[in-house]
């Protein structure tokens, strides 16, 4: 079929993630024309030797990525999009800007050729024999990318979270406290146990902005949402922290100015165009001269912009992991969770609280109900059917009456891994409160205890209400009484979120969705979200429609300079449609019940930090 490239603009969006690269294109309409995509073990662990997408080095903690397969996988991903685009008459001609997305933290060092080489791609030629070597053929000064799983940079995270007079105090400035996987603690080691790589470094991008720099033939800016992932950017301020940047750099003066103009200035403006995609991409695949590249943020940051975000509105992924992602105007940073700048609207952020301990835990809970509760699966069954029985048939709060005649509630921390918040080992510890304020506190075990006050199958029901607690716990400064939009009296419900979306395996699961409904409220409901497994691409996608439409023309219209028209939020909620991506699973927001987890969160903080303090403890008699 010929392709036709009269029509409406199209937009491309990018997710460079640890196991794949995701392409999906747009149109103005935010609906889905096309797709592809890389599996990097799929398509290239033979030849570089990976698993899961990185090499792991355990005797030191390193996990990272080689560059030269991100490069081989961006020619393969747009032969792969060039070719679904051809099978509906359509072709790159009609992309008019191109944003996206990379894994958050991970960095890539750029030598002195870089700019020269970016700019002289040869469309002949592919991308990693010209960027990536070997011999005078390669732009980069080291040939891997620290990933976000890397655990080696300890000392530096120590070094970092006393730089300021504390943990608390450095994320009040960057937005988070010292994490191994920052950039800020990976460049300070990359600097210490490789001084020659560090010493050739010209520039430093974030994955994001690496990205983008390929496209665009030079060095891209990092992007202010994704520059809050690595603890040293001054939120505040916004500009690089100079006691930060001569911690990382080795010393105050040229070190840091050095550090300072390795990273360049971050983009402030996120719907600002960068200027016209390289001429290898126009040559080699298609592209329009005047295409445009935009900022790209960070893959977190991205999965914001999946969807029309209003603030307060809240995700929750329930994968192997557990991540709770909050559009908020509020900021109330703390070293526990991670504050970032919105990557598209100055003044608004995004809170974030990333939990070890998800899909994996709620599996073991699983697998050990009791034999009477957890039948085989039936033919072409989940296995999930007694879990989510013993969830409906278990009270909130497995709430019983003791033989005072008191009503008590039970909580419990249920982790197989250690957990990051709070920072406590592998186990399960179970307690007990009063069911009405939360007082009493006491710890329970189910073998030495009344089995009719804790009946073995409660755990299934108070694992993931211990889940959704802690986050209700650590996002109550965000929240504000909020009306529920099918309420005719319009009265002030409790601070909750407005909105919750459940993404990710456990969002199937009818029991996991009414329970986090239940304690984290949702005054206009709890919705199952389907952005086709492509949420940061898509993001990135809607990211440079807004930019090249927001000025109000659409097809090119790049908006004024100063960043001004149509702000994303209101663009994409003037374009959303709901039907067939969201589903509303819970009604959310319940009175009584909702009061009634209100009732215990004190007791499940003091619970948290009882355990700590009995963690702190035995490190202390090591």
């Amino acid at each position: 079929m010929a392709a036709n490239d009269d029509g409406p603009p199209l937009y491309l969006g990018f997710d460079l993630s640890t196991q794949q690269l995701k392409a999906i294109v747009v149109g103005s309409d935010l609906k889905t024309v096309a797709r592809a995509h890389v599996d990097f073990d799929a398509d290239f662990g033979a030849r570089y030797g990976i698993a899961k997408g990185v090499h792991v080095r355990p005797s030191t903690g390193e996990v990272y990525a080689p560059v030269a397969l991100w490069l081989e996988s961006l020619d393969l991903v747009l032969e792969r999009l060039a070719a679904a685009l051809r099978a509906l008459s359509l072709s790159l001609s009609r992309v008019r800007g191109v944003s996206g997305s990379g894994q958050q933290h991970g960095s890539v060092y750029w030598n002195a050729d870089a700019e020269a080489l970016l700019a002289a791609l040869d469309p002949a030629r592919p991308l990693a024999a010209q960027l990536a070597g070997p011999g005078t053929g390669t732009a980069l000064a080291h040939p891997w990318s620290p990933n976000w799983q890397d655990q080696s940079t300890q000392a530096e995270c120590d070094a970092f979270d006393a730089a300021l007079g504390g943990r608390q105090r450095l994320a009040e400035v960057t937005g988070s406290g010292a994490h191994h996987r920052f950039t800020g603690p990976q460049i300070m080691r990359l600097r210490r146990v490789h001084p020659q790589v560090y010493a050739e470094t010209a520039r430093i991008s974030l994955v994001s902005s690496w990205l983008a720099s390929v496209l665009l033939g030079r060095i891209a800016p990092l992007d202010t949402g994704d520059a809050c992932g690595m603890n040293l950017w001054d939120m505040p301020g916004a500009r690089w922290h100079p006691e930060l940047l001569a911690l990382a750099a080795g010393g105050p003066g040229e070190p840091a100015e050095r550090l300072r103009r390795m990273l360049g200035e971050p983009c402030l403006d996120g719907g600002r165009p960068l200027g016209r995609i390289g001429r290898y991409f126009v040559a080699k695949y298609g592209f329009r001269p005047d295409c445009q590249v935009l900022p790209f943020t960070g893959d977190n940051p991205a999965t914001i912009l999946a969807l029309p975000l209003r603030p307060g509105d809240a995700i929750v992924s329930l994968g192997t992991s557990t991540t709770f992602l909050m559009h908020t105007t509020r900021r109330a940073p703390d070293g526990a969770y991670h504050f970032f700048n919105h990557p598209t609207t100055p003044g608004h952020y995004m809170f974030m609280l990333c939990y070890k301990n998800g899909g994996l835990a709620r599996e073991r809970v699983r697998d050990a109900l009791p034999a009477a509760t957890a039948p085989a699966a039936a033919p072409g069954g989940t296995g999930w059917e007694a879990f989510d029985r013993a969830v409906v048939e278990t009270p909130p709060l497995g709430v019983f009456r003791d033989g005072d005649g008191e009503d008590r509630a039970k909580m419990g921390l249920y982790f197989d891994l250690r957990e990051t918040v709070p920072n406590i080992r592998a186990g399960t510890w179970r307690f007990t409160c009063r069911a009405a304020d939360g007082s009493d506190l006491r710890e329970a075990a189910v073998e030495d205890g009344d089995e009719t006050a804790w009946p073995p199958a409660a755990d299934a029901r108070l694992i993931v209400e211990s889940q959704a607690l802690s986050m209700r716990l650590r996002s109550q400064k965000l929240v504000r009484p909020v009306a529920r939009a099918d309420d005719p009296r319009q009265r002030l419900l409790p601070a909750q979120p407005r909105r919750i979306y459940l993404v990710g395996g456990g969002s199937l699961n009818a029991a996991i969705a009414e329970t986090l409904g239940s304690v984290l409220g949702g005054a206009d409901g709890v919705y199952k979200l389907d952005v086709g497994g492509s949420a940061c691409a898509l993001g990135g996608a809607y990211k440079a429609l807004w930019g090249l439409e927001r000025g109000g023309g659409g097809g090119g219209d790049h908006g004024d300079a100063d960043g001004d028209g149509q702000t994303f939020d209101d663009l994409l909620a003037a374009r959303w449609q709901e039907e067939g991506a969201i589903e509303r699973v819970h009604v959310g927001y319940r009175e009584g019940t909702y009061e009634q987890y209100g009732n215990v969160l004190g007791a499940f903080e003091e619970m948290e930090q009882r355990v700590l303090a009995e963690e702190n403890q035995l490190e202390r008699e090591r």
